[in-house]
């Protein structure tokens, strides 16, 4: 269940703080009882902006795998860095 508090619960710092690591989730905080903001400590920002990052680099994939006209076959990928590079 996500955290929401009220925007004056922010004078009270350290118990937000706590409360975004205990958590490792965001809170959400409301300004005249709509959502304003999100608080996050760094490790759940970073946790989640790798996430994101993951599903547009997938999602990228999908894309380039349904244009199946631009797919190489990995023998002729091989191949060619064979080529340039020479054999090791």
């Amino acid at each position: 269940m996500p955290e929401i508090r009220p925007i004056k619960d922010l004078r009270n710092t350290n118990e937000i703080s706590e409360l975004c690591h205990e958590r490792n989730e965001p809170v959400y905080i409301t300004k005249n009882g709509y959502g304003h903001l999100v608080v996050m400590s760094m490790e759940t920002y970073k946790e989640k902006l790798a996430k994101a990052e993951l599903y547009e680099k997938l999602a990228e994939a999908e894309m380039e795998l349904n244009n199946k006209d631009e797919l190489l076959d990995a023998e002729v990928v091989f191949e060619r860095v064979k080529k340039k590079y020479g054999k090791e």
